[in-house]
């Protein structure tokens, strides 16, 4: 394993810095090659991003399914231009909240960035924690038809009868498939149900086989570990951190532009517990323990998906350590 004083004599050696070491490098294999930073919620990942980055001449594309939307910038905790460090930032603010934007699309958009990234000489970092969409870049992951004839039935029902009541549904018809997939996850819920109705086969073998696609990156995959406590901590201080950001103003101007509680948008984080309390169905104080305890379960729902979709991941323990310090660590592993 490389260390970071060797990487440092090896780039010395050959006359280079070390981002123009890793340039060389990258230009002499010609294998499809990426890093993957990866991680629960509060975990650090985009503070590592820009850090790794800035010293392998890297760019960030975002792996995370909210931050896609417009508008939706503080309950996504999006970093802002300055927290950047002057390192482009990809896949973020693309469609505005109305938007059915899917894990299909993002397959398509963000692979064309990729390619970019990588013809102008520089390294891709995918960055987030939607680990769908992780797999949707790394694997040959052929999607399902965005549209059926059944999309408007169960698009009536949930807004009938609840997503709940849309969940049930699908736990009737493929237990293993509402198991893995949240009530809150409409679009993908809906995708299951529609799967079974036109095949008559179940969403969850379907989803299984896709699994079992080729990668067709080399990739370094990182998961950024914290300590469970560290990290539940960390995700109530960054809670009350995004209510005195003006989160509430956020949340009432996106109503206020007609973005209503039944889009897939408004039902994330943050999102739905404050329409909720706008709606006067909740105090100021529950809609901000509700925001707390539903980004816990989540970031234990990340955990989970990182600790069984993936063998090959790298898992990196950052607690105790600045974002420099992972960002060598993570250069230690050679693409």
């Amino acid at each position: 394993m490389t260390t970071k004083s060797n990487l440092l004599n090896i780039a010395q050696k050959n006359g280079m810095t070390p981002y123009r070491f890793f340039v060389q490098f990258r230009q002499d294999d010609k294998v499809e090659k990426i890093y993957v930073i990866a991680g629960p919620t509060a975990s650090g990942k985009t503070g590592v991003a820009i850090s790794l980055a800035k010293q392998i001449g890297g760019e960030v594309v975002s792996a995370d399914s909210m931050q896609v939307y417009k508008g939706m910038d503080i309950g996504t905790a999006k970093t802002t231009i300055s927290e950047r460090e002057g390192i482009p930032h990809h896949m973020i603010d693309i469609v505005t909240p109305d938007v059915a934007f899917s894990a299909a699309l993002y397959q398509q958009q963000a692979r064309k960035v990729i390619a970019d990234i990588k013809a102008r000489g520089r390294v891709p970092i995918l960055c987030g924690g939607t680990g769908f969409y992780i797999n949707a870049v790394l694997r040959d992951i052929n999607f399902l038809n965005d549209t059926s004839p059944y999309d408007n039935y169960f698009d009536k029902l949930a807004i009938t009868h609840g997503f709940d009541y849309l969940h049930n549904l699908l736990a009737q018809a493929d237990p293993a498939a509402a198991e893995s997939i949240h009530p809150n996850n409409v679009k993908r819920v809906i995708r299951a149900l529609n799967y079974n109705r036109e095949t008559g086969q179940l969403f969850s073998s379907y989803n299984n086989a896709q699994k079992k696609q080729p990668d067709l990156f080399q990739a370094a995959f990182f998961v950024l570990n914290v300590e469970r406590s560290i990290l539940y901590d960390r995700i109530n201080k960054r809670v009350g951190e995004m209510m005195d950001a003006g989160l509430v103003d956020e949340v009432s101007q996106l109503l206020s532009q007609g973005y209503h509680d039944n889009l897939v948008s408004m039902q994330g984080i943050g999102y739905k517990e404050l329409i909720k309390y706008l709606n006067g169905n909740y105090s100021y104080e529950n809609a901000i323990d509700f925001i707390q305890q539903n980004t816990r379960h989540y970031a234990k729902r990340q955990m989970t998906w990182f600790k069984n979709q993936n063998n090959n991941t790298i898992k990196i323990n950052v607690d105790g350590k600045s974002v420099h310090d992972i960002a060598w660590e993570m250069m230690q592993h050679e693409l």
